[in-house]
């Protein structure tokens, strides 16, 4: 309800909004200020069977600019056993077997979408991995190469540009029928031709381990504590010649964390959750050991709490 000023009884009253007729009455007196207004909020609209049955579906769908036709199409329904039924399959069945020049394309976009949700990731992203697709399909079409593979990498590409990288063992956990390397193959026939397509080198983002940080933290149920100062040391670690990659560094300033806390974390839980190998946490660790008391934050341990730690 709002309010509108009546005429009838000159004065600022409160309005009802008659949606199913699009009218505007005065609650006071009756009269209808305005007839047949149009509804510019969102149409929805449902064809369920129940009468009762309120879950509404949108009207249409949004408009994909990486297709040729904006992903707008006409699709003939299955025959529901009228006379009509024979013509209907037949029809059905030739825009099945009609070519679709973006046939390939749509299946591209949904297994991005598919693999987006199973990690969880933004809308931005799985976009960027459908446009990354789409310039490599223009330039070079895929026919003949693993899809999965090819898919998998334009998300991985898709995730390091959008600065929120993902491990290839993360990505290769929900892909089916792509292993690590015919990924990281895919991941170079891709750059490849964005190189060539751009005439400049594809800039993907520097991976640091605070990156992978509180989402490692997050899954073996850390507290925020535990995962501020977890963030505190890897960027300290930074300023130290270690030559191991991000992710081992992460898994090992998990543990290092874990095992001066209340609630220690096996070692094989945090090779689980970082999907780095426990031998690799370990010696990440004892590289990172005789720096300790320079990494730890003094709020988080004191000096008597780090003996405490092992050498190895």
């Amino acid at each position: 309800m709002a309010d509108l000023f009546c005429r009838d009884c000159n004065q600022l009253t409160e309005v009802v909004f008659d949606h199913s007729a699009g009218d505007t009455i005065c609650s006071e007196c009756g009269l209808v200020l305005e007839a047949h207004s149009i509804d510019e909020t969102s149409e929805w609209r449902t064809f369920a069977n129940e009468s009762n049955d309120h879950d509404p579906a949108r009207v249409g769908g949004p408009v994909n600019p990486l297709l040729s036709d904006g992903g707008l199409s006409t699709v003939i329904s299955k025959p529901n056993g009228t006379s009509s039924g024979f013509l209907t399959a037949s029809l059905g069945k030739w825009q099945t077997r009609a070519s679709n020049s973006d046939r390939q394309l749509i299946e591209a976009f949904k297994a991005i979408a598919i693999m987006s949700d199973r990690l969880g990731l933004v809308t931005t992203i799985k976009d960027r991995a459908s446009e990354i697709y789409k310039k490599v399909e223009d330039q070079k079409p895929l026919r003949g190469r693993n899809q999965e593979a090819i898919v998998a990498a334009c998300l991985y590409i898709a995730c390091r540009q959008e600065n929120k990288p993902r491990t290839v063992k993360e990505i290769c956990s929900v892909v089916n029928g792509a292993t690590q390397k015919e990924i990281g193959r895919a991941r170079e026939f891709i750059l490849k031709h964005l190189e060539l397509e751009l005439g400049q080198s594809v800039e993907m983002g520097t991976i640091h381990a605070v990156d992978y940080m509180r989402r490692f933290c997050s899954n073996l149920g850390m507290t925020n504590q535990e995962v501020k100062a977890a963030q505190e040391i890897v960027q300290k670690s930074e300023e130290l010649d270690i030559r191991r990659s991000p992710i081992s560094i992460a898994a090992a300033v998990i543990y290092i964390v874990t095992q001066l806390s209340n609630e220690k974390k096996a070692l094989k839980d945090i090779s689980l959750a970082t999907r780095v190998a426990e031998g690799t946490i370990k010696n990440s660790y004892k590289d990172l050991y005789p720096h300790i008391s320079r990494l730890i934050p003094s709020w988080f341990a004191k000096e008597g709490d780090l003996k405490n730690l092992c050498k190895s």
